[in-house]
């Protein structure tokens, strides 16, 4: 089996006038925002999750996107860089858990495959890491399988470079370094928690290399 390798990417933040956001509200309601382009159309929101006293959303259009943090942080935008590379974004594209570092995951769609970058926010801002994630096999979520108050990454990949069934969860800290890996599975529907892999450190052991 293969590990999927975290590719870098080059991260585009800036900050934007403040927008006022309810507290405590989820949006997924369609609207548009007439101040900001993505891609080649003016922005629209496709959804949104609060995290403590901020609400952080997707804004997607034609070739390209944005993520907006509003709220007690103040306001944040960056480029969605999955979004740029073609990936599909929809209302479950965001994943976030909050904590005293918070994460919130951005995941989408690209030729049967799942790309994810991560928003971390810890003291009062927002950045968002240096990392792509890929998973091959159908799920990329969070959980904190270490357990040490930092959610990780979660990905589902298919061993055998795609050329079998057999799966494992590969999982990685917060920045892209690899924590390990389970053991294999006959089918992605067995790897433990399906559909919703969350493996305990138990069942971690180092990746193999090939």
């Amino acid at each position: 089996m293969t590990a999927a390798v975290a590719v870098a990417v080059v991260v585009a933040g800036l900050t934007y006038a403040f927008f006022q956001r309810p507290d405590h509200t989820d949006s997924g309601q369609p609207g548009t925002d007439a101040t900001m382009r993505c891609g080649t159309t003016v922005c629209q929101s496709i959804v949104g999750r609060s995290v403590g006293k901020d609400l952080v959303e997707l804004l997607g259009g034609t070739g390209g996107g944005r993520i907006r943090v509003t709220g007690e942080s103040g306001t944040f935008i960056f480029e969605m860089t999955i979004a740029e590379t073609g990936a599909t974004i929809n209302d479950k594209s965001l994943v976030c858990q909050e904590a005293a570092t918070s994460v919130c995951l951005v995941r989408g769609t690209q030729a049967g495959k799942w790309l994810g970058e991560v928003l971390i926010g810890r003291r009062g801002t927002w950045s968002r890491e240096q990392t792509t994630y890929l998973a091959s096999a159908g799920y990329l979520g969070l959980h904190d399988v270490n357990e040490d108050g930092i959610a990780d990454v979660v990905a589902a990949q298919l061993a055998c470079g795609g050329q079998c069934n057999n799966a494992f969860v590969q999982v990685s800290s917060i920045g892209g370094k690899i924590i390990g890996c389970t053991t294999p599975a006959p089918a992605r529907d067995q790897l433990p928690g399906w559909p919703a892999p969350a493996p305990k450190m138990s069942q971690i052991r180092p990746c193999a290399d090939g």
